[in-house]
């Protein structure tokens, strides 16, 4: 598949776009400053591709902060406490991204000198990094000419080519439309403008097209399509699963947590203890005792199913012990290390 010439988008009009309209944002290097000579952090890049996968930039933003104030070098996060680390993950959601954060960034620390490689082969063998996270990093980081296609730039190719297929079988159509337009030289910055121009401008709903650097050679809008693209499958209606959590505190003011399974949904994250999540309510309470249950359930949307749980709870005393779990006294224990969840659990208790 091959693009003539005659309608094909100049690289540059996006990029003096990109100069003048920048989004701001804490692990990005403002385009002026790229062009003086300022190279960017592959750490900072990095750690925001990994947080980004699934994620808004907005949601992400106080996250990366966070991270890169407590953990400045990818030595402090490969020499971080495993559950520290998920503990300031807590309610960004994905939590499998977390374990392998920690997998790269000592993989890194220990056997490439603190050093991101540059090359999509070498970075793909790296646990957490696929095809796009890879593009992304050798292109924004290292200014390699490789083509990063996420939601936004999926949006302006297929919209610009008036590309009708669905996705997302359209992926690979619009992937090697997008990669002829890929500059040689200021690639990195060329990954990020298109990726604004989705995000600002040619948005899902009411796009600006008025004020868009390639409107004179957007197909969909000539053709008045640009409102239906990109076409994608309807999504199957998610199944529900049901589960119990169990809130105990004791007298002294401990609570009863447990640490989840590594592998599986929310591995490794300090929780509430729960059921397994299932078709049905199946009661596996962690201690004996006269649990009462709140009248209202808590409910929770994942990726691929809706969850509706049950709150049991009750008080203990110091003699008693649970057959599950651990008590953490309230100096060490902190709400905002679980997962959105059981945040969710913690506040129908306590609010």
């Amino acid at each position: 598949m091959q693009i003539s010439i005659d309608n094909k988008p100049d690289p540059n009009k996006l990029l003096d776009w990109y100069d003048c309209n920048a989004r701001e944002m804490p692990w990005r290097i403002a385009p002026k400053n790229r062009l003086a000579g300022t190279q960017p952090n592959p750490y900072h890049v990095w750690l925001s591709e990994i947080m980004l996968q699934q994620t808004t930039v907005a949601s992400v933003k106080p996250y990366f902060t966070k991270f890169t104030k407590r953990w400045p070098t990818i030595f402090d996060l490969a020499n971080a406490k495993d559950d520290d680390v998920m503990g300031a993950w807590a309610g960004l959601g994905y939590y499998a991204r977390a374990r392998n954060l920690l997998k790269c960034a000592r993989l890194i620390a220990k056997n490439k000198s603190g050093n991101f490689p540059q090359e999509i082969g070498a970075l793909l063998k790296l646990p957490g990094i696929g095809p796009y996270t890879a593009a992304a990093i050798s292109s924004i980081a290292y200014d390699n000419p490789e083509t990063v296609v996420d939601g936004n730039v999926e949006r302006v190719i297929s919209r610009i080519f008036n590309v009708h297929t669905e996705l997302p079988k359209a992926k690979k159509e619009l992937s090697v439309l997008a990669k002829q337009l890929t500059p040689k030289i200021r690639s990195g910055d060329y990954a990020q403008a298109i990726m604004d121009l989705g995000a600002t401008i040619c948005k899902p709903k009411l796009p600006n097209c008025d004020i868009c650097p390639w409107v004179n050679h957007c197909i969909s809008k000539k053709a008045g399509t640009s409102m239906y693209l990109p076409r994608k499958l309807k999504k199957a209606k998610k199944p529900i699963r049901y589960g119990i959590a169990y809130f105990v505190e004791r007298v002294d003011g401990a609570i009863l947590t447990e640490i989840r399974q590594p592998n599986g949904l929310l591995g490794g994250m300090l929780s509430l203890p729960s059921t397994v999540w299932g078709d049905t309510f199946q009661d596996d309470p962690p201690m004996d005792g006269d649990w009462k249950i709140k009248n209202d359930v808590v409910k929770h949307t994942f990726t691929h199913f809706d969850l509706i749980l049950k709150v049991m709870h009750i008080t203990a005393n110091l003699k008693q012990a649970p057959k599950r779990g651990k008590f953490l006294k309230p100096d060490d224990f902190d709400p905002n290390n679980l997962p959105t969840v059981m945040k969710k659990v913690w506040r129908s208790i306590k609010h």
